[in-house]
């Protein structure tokens, strides 16, 4: 199949509990609407009702305008699958698909049943298809979806001594049904897409660098299976990029646009301020008291967006977007000094994280 040049940009959390979500975003909506596709990760549901989810710390519902905000500002596609889409029930998620319908936005990885939350979003660009699927590699196990149940499309990964999955469990051994899984799902994609995205909810929250051990185990499977990109977002920090099979993973692609009050202690939801103090015994950083709207790890200033672009030849480019995050969280597009320094750091972090050395040009392609 030939093709143009298409631009596909990724980026990861989105947490528009704000009012005014035009605002947060318009400080990356630049590279957003300059691409052919844009992806996203909407990380809580958007929703005005609701009972609060038990067995994670729960998110609050976020305003529902501010869907028609994330649309505004350029995507086209969200994942859907991850720890908090679930939080306030079948009726968040329902409230949340309706407006994503509302607002032209194809939106995967949760749904009323599990069989709705597998189904895979796909968009037409210059002749070619390009699909996405989703999967939260987390817990908690209440926030997955089953035959009966609302909730989102998972991979289970094994803890080490068989306690229960949830956020903050040590994971560490991927499934043969994860496996499976993922198999069954790309291979049916692959009938319908030229282009196949794969979106993985995983890793260790608010720490610099470090990958779980399933980490690069899930993400080359997924490739192994068929898929063209791994797109990897929910520690609230970027992670290392590799390369498998000559295709991209991006492990972790932090936080898109994060605005939200929820993780500040100074709130009146008992179980939150409690997070929000024990954050800090946890991990080991006291956020910048003046990022009251993005209160993570202080290396978390240094974000990006992933980027791809696909050539007529078939060749595939990946590269990035530097992007600083301002107090009180606004992300922008990085300039002068701070474009060069996040390079720097994806290229540090990477190789902490011990995967190949990657050298990211001025231009944001990544270099192998």
């Amino acid at each position: 199949m030939t093709h143009g040049t298409i631009s596909i940009v990724l980026a990861g959390d989105l947490v528009l509990d704000e009012p005014d979500g035009p605002y947060w975003l318009a400080g990356i909506a630049p590279a957003i609407a300059a691409a052919d596709l844009a992806v996203g990760h909407l990380e809580v549901p958007h929703t005005a009702r609701g009972s609060e989810l038990q067995g994670d710390v729960p998110a609050p519902g976020a305003p529902p305008e501010n869907v028609a905000a994330i649309a505004g500002a350029g995507f086209h596609m969200l994942s859907l699958a991850g720890n908090h889409i679930a939080d306030c029930g079948a009726e968040g998620i329902a409230d949340t698909l309706a407006l994503l319908d509302a607002a032209g936005l194809k939106g995967t990885g949760a749904g009323l049943t599990l069989a709705q939350a597998r189904v895979p979003v796909v968009e037409e660009r210059g002749g070619m298809k390009i699909g996405l699927l989703s999967y939260n590699c987390v817990g908690p196990e209440m926030s997955w979806a089953t035959a009966d149940r609302a909730g989102c499309a998972y991979l289970r990964i094994d803890t080490a001594d068989g306690a229960p999955i949830a956020p903050a469990a040590n994971l560490e051994r991927v499934t043969d049904e994860a496996l499976s899984i993922l198999e069954a799902d790309i291979a049916a994609l692959r009938q319908n897409a030229d282009f196949v995205m794969v979106a993985l909810h995983k890793g260790i929250v608010h720490t610099p660098a470090r990958l779980a051990p399933y980490e690069r185990a899930i993400s080359q499977a997924a490739i192994d299976a068929g898929a063209d990109v791994v797109i990897g977002h929910h520690a609230h920090i970027v992670r290392g990029i590799e390369f498998h099979r000559g295709k991209p993973i991006f492990h972790g692609l932090g936080n898109a646009c994060v605005v939200t009050s929820a993780l500040s202690p100074a709130q009146d939801h008992p179980a939150r301020a409690a997070w929000a103090q024990r954050r800090k015994t946890m991990f080991g950083f006291e956020p910048d008291p003046a990022y009251t709207l993005a209160p993570f790890h202080p290396e978390a200033i240094n974000a990006m967006l992933g980027r791809l672009t696909l050539h007529a030849d078939g060749r595939v480019d990946a590269g990035i977007v530097p992007v600083d995050v301002l107090a009180p969280g606004r992300p922008v597009l990085a300039q002068g000094e701070r474009k060069n320094a996040v390079a720097r750091y994806i290229e540090q972090i990477t190789v902490a994280a011990g995967l190949p050395p990657i050298a990211i040009a001025a231009d944001g392609t990544v270099l192998t």
